[in-house]
């Protein structure tokens, strides 16, 4: 009877370190990422968005590198509608997202619509990467949670800060929001492949900025994907050949 209690307790404080440990790996990951929210107010707030607008797109739309092509494309000159497609499409990954999360979460049915609003790259790197269901959702809510708490937060308070300010360009704050995206893609460009498919899109981007309107070099920057995984099907290709 000794034995099993030990054995029980055993259980429960390896159970507690493991949740212990995805608690920490889903606050780092919540805070280093929700203090970028502050980049997003001032370059929002920098191209001509209200603080009402700004702190509305944090709280509804909440995905970063979307909130940032939006405001991007509309600094640069761009239609509304035209900012919002390229938005749209670079928010369509957390789709995917959503459907591996599903089966992996389980979560209730009535809860489902809530948690979607928290399916983003951060929180399912962060669920993905726990070998349990428990410790999967307990990794996913606690991410979630802390991120959006604070990506609003640091939204409201970037927006203040840039109108307090005033002109973000002479403060060279327009390019906060550029280099913190490139900050959060740069670590999950692990492949050559990847890396390739980055690349690409950069000169896409670049390439096509002078001669089209503004917002649309980012929607052809897409066809860098299907581009570099064509040609790779290929080399592999006649590499099985041989």
């Amino acid at each position: 009877m000794a034995d099993r209690t030990a054995l029980e307790d055993e259980d429960v404080d390896i159970g507690g370190k493991a949740d212990r440990a995805v608690v920490r790996d889903a606050l780092g990951v919540g805070v280093a990422v929700g203090l970028s929210g502050f980049a997003f107010g001032v370059t929002s707030a920098g191209s001509g968005l209200t603080l009402l607008q700004t702190c509305a797109l944090s709280l509804l739309v909440f995905t970063g590198a979307s909130q940032f092509a939006l405001v991007g494309a509309l600094a640069a000159g761009g239609g509304p509608f035209t900012a919002a497609a390229g938005a749209l499409f670079l928010g369509v990954r957390n789709a995917f997202y959503g459907l591996r999360l599903s089966q992996l979460l389980a979560l209730p049915r009535a809860v489902r619509p809530f948690a979607a609003q928290w399916v983003i790259d951060e929180t399912a790197a962060v669920a993905l990467a726990q070998p349990t269901r428990r410790a999967a959702r307990l990794g996913f809510v606690v991410t979630g949670l802390t991120l959006y708490i604070l990506w609003n937060l640091t939204t409201l308070l970037g927006a203040l800060g840039a109108e307090a300010i005033g002109d973000t360009d002479a403060w060279g704050l327009d390019a906060a929001g550029p280099a913190v995206f490139l900050a959060l893609l740069a670590p999950m460009l692990k492949s050559g492949t990847e890396r390739a498919v980055a690349g690409l899109a950069v000169l896409l981007g670049l390439g096509l900025l002078p001669v089209l309107p503004a917002g649309v070099p980012v929607l052809l920057a897409a066809l860098a994907a299907p581009a570099v995984l064509w040609a790779d099907g290929r080399r592999r290709g006649r590499g099985d050949a041989r």
